[in-house]
């Protein structure tokens, strides 16, 4: 029989390597973000709408999704951002059917955050606009050179080259050629 004591250490326990797996897990969100953000910031404008980012980062997020995109066009993925074997039949990170198609609730927090650190902007007017800053652009440099985050860096490269349209552009190109993605009730996962 186990003692309050021992109950109470274990549930302790079992709620630190919770929180350490969801810090891990934000973590994880704010540098694909930050990389998305810091490729699309160019010296007139940065990435504009939340609608665009949802977009960019659902094809960077499914890239299954990318390569039907990418097939439908007769573009071939560049080489070393082919997707592997495990990439093409799982999603690294699920997102959610909303409103206007592929969603993540985690966006505000994880916006928030790199504003917090100084590391993205953003203006609040009719449509947002996140931009990189001095500080966000040496630690995307950093992130895109690290063996995790290089295949990334080279798929929002893509993205950039192929994919730099409006956000309801990118929302009409998926509804339209992906419709498995939203073909299903709103919060539901893709």
């Amino acid at each position: 029989m186990t003692s309050a004591s021992d109950r109470l250490a274990a549930a302790t326990r079992v709620r630190n390597r919770a929180r350490r797996q969801e810090q891990h897990e934000a973590h994880y969100h704010e540098a694909r973000v930050l990389l998305l953000i810091d490729r699309f910031t160019g010296p007139r404008k940065g990435l504009e709408g939340l609608t665009k980012l949802a977009k960019l980062d659902f094809l960077l997020r499914y890239p299954a999704m990318l390569g039907r995109l990418l097939a439908a066009d007769g573009i071939a993925w560049p080489l070393g951002t082919q997707p592997t074997s495990a990439e093409r039949l799982s999603v690294e990170s699920r997102m959610t059917r909303y409103k206007y198609g592929p969603w993540d609730h985690r966006y505000y927090s994880v916006l928030g955050s790199l504003a917090a650190r100084d590391l993205i902007t953003y203006s609040g007017t009719d449509r947002a606009e996140f931009r990189i800053t001095a500080s966000g652009a040496v630690a995307a440099a950093m992130l895109a050179e690290t063996d995790e985050w290089a295949v990334v860096a080279k798929r929002i490269a893509l993205l950039k080259n192929h994919f730099d349209k409006s956000g309801t552009t990118l929302k009409t190109l998926i509804y339209d050629r992906l419709p498995d993605a939203v073909d299903r009730p709103w919060r539901t996962e893709i």
